[in-house]
């Protein structure tokens, strides 16, 4: 009896994993999305630096009562720091401070703290906000130990608070990452020292088997004869039922492309089609950086959005790079946060609409 239980098992887990293969999101499907995520209208920078040596990037943004709160990484040539800014309209941003500081204790993350609220209600046009899971606030985030610019080896860990994510605290980290490219189950496409950007939403459905899921890029390739490939980013998976211990989920990237990056995935959960807004740079049928999206019925098989770019450079303050998505639907509108990059290498945070709001005066310094 016991082993025609398992038998039968098996059977209904191959059954469910054919069935995921063989159900890509229709191209009606990803036409309608598009329709309904598009943001024709920049409206411009609403955050940036207060000079020309920091680089502002990755915005990530939650809700609670009638505030917005914006997290995002601010670059000072050290390394990166986490930093959180408030709003009432999505439009206007006040920095309230650090919520993960360089360290001189010796620690693997000393120089580099790059964090992702985890867990944000991910209803389209819903409320946008943070969930608790074992009494404390998550967020993951990469970090390293050296300093400069992304050095290697980069890896990806956990931080929480208790409460009050809405405000300029110090988190709690764990003391060891909970992914590393030195890990013995590490993948060909992650295995070359820099684990970057990972977004945790919750599996209510278990659609994976397990609780809470991870997607996170990074660089590596392992594949014999493979140089044109070697070194660019793919987005790939994990799992966990506890946010503490993390293992891999398939031994392939979900979303990627022969060349270039493919990286930085934000979940977001449109009628009952999961969409994935991510970044791409430097493919071999597009120039710069610019953001797209794919679409999963099962959160494990992705169909690649074949149309337009979301947000491309096309303005001064976005003409170098427009990429690194956060897009929401709020009281009908339609925002797409993105970093900007201008010739200068200036980063800020700009956003575009689904409706004309007018054009932003916030500026670059010294433009």
């Amino acid at each position: 009896m016991r082993k025609i239980s398992l038998a039968f098992f098996l059977f209904v887990c191959a059954l469910k994993v054919n069935a995921q293969k063989s159900n890509p999101v229709s191209q009606a499907e990803m036409e309608k999305i598009y329709q309904e995520v598009k943001t024709p209208f920049k409206y411009g920078l609403v955050l940036v630096p207060n000079d020309e040596q920091h680089k502002m990037d990755c915005p990530t943004i939650f809700r609670k009562g009638k505030f917005w709160y914006m997290t995002y990484l601010i670059y000072s040539g050290r390394g990166y720091e986490t930093w959180l800014a408030k709003s009432k309209d999505l439009l206007n941003w006040e920095t309230l401070g650090k919520q993960m500081s360089f360290g001189d204790a010796g620690n693997w993350d000393d120089n580099q703290k790059a964090g992702y609220n985890a867990l944000s209600n991910t209803k389209w046009d819903g409320n946008y906000k943070l969930s608790k899971f074992d009494g404390k606030y998550w967020m993951s985030y990469f970090g390293g130990k050296e300093k400069g610019y992304e050095t290697e080896p980069l890896s990806i860990g956990m931080a929480y608070v208790e409460s009050n994510p809405w405000s300029a605290q110090e988190w709690t980290r764990l003391a060891k990452p909970v992914l590393t490219s030195a890990d013995a189950d590490v993948r060909w496409w992650e295995n070359r020292n820099k684990l970057f950007k990972s977004s945790i939403i919750e599996d209510k459905e278990k659609l994976t088997g397990h609780h809470f899921v991870m997607y996170y890029n990074a660089v590596g390739d392992s594949l014999v004869n493979n140089k044109k490939t070697r070194w660019y980013e793919r987005i790939g998976m994990a799992v966990s039922d506890d946010m503490v211990n993390w293992k891999r989920f398939q031994k392939n990237p979900v979303v990627h492309h022969p060349v270039g990056i493919t990286g930085d995935g934000v979940i977001q959960q449109i009628n009952n089609t999961w969409v994935m807004f991510y970044f791409g740079a430097f493919w071999e049928d597009r120039k710069g950086a610019f953001n797209r999206f794919a679409a999963s019925n099962d959160l494990v098989n992705w169909t690649d959005w074949n149309g337009e770019n979301l947000i491309q450079s096309s303005e001064k303050y976005d003409e170098l790079y427009a990429h690194k998505s956060f897009v929401l639907k709020h009281k009908g509108i339609v925002y797409h946060f993105y970093c900007a990059v201008n010739k200068k290498n200036q980063r800020g945070i700009a956003v575009a609409t689904s409706r004309d709001l007018g054009k932003s005066k916030v500026n670059f310094v010294n433009q």
